[in-house]
C-alpha cells in the first residue's frame, strides 16, 4: 500500500492508542505512545493549558 502525505499526516496509517490516566484531573485518556511509570501523562485538555502556561 503506497502513502501519500497530506498536512504532515501519512493517510492510511492507524497510529495504536494506550490508554492512560491524566496526571493531573484523574480523566481516562488515549495516548499514541506507551506510558512509562514514573513519567506523567496529561489527557488533551491539561496538556494545552500546561503548554499555554509554560510559553509566559
Amino acid at each position: 500500500m503506497a502513502y501519500r502525505r497530506f498536512g504532515g499526516r501519512r493517510e492510511g496509517f492507524q497510529r495504536e492508542m494506550h490508554k492512560a490516566t491524566c496526571s493531573d484531573c484523574g480523566a481516562e485518556t488515549e495516548v499514541p505512545f506507551k506510558p512509562v511509570e514514573g513519567r506523567p501523562v496529561y489527557c488533551r485538555e491539561c496538556f494545552q493549558k500546561r503548554r499555554a502556561s509554560r510559553g509566559r
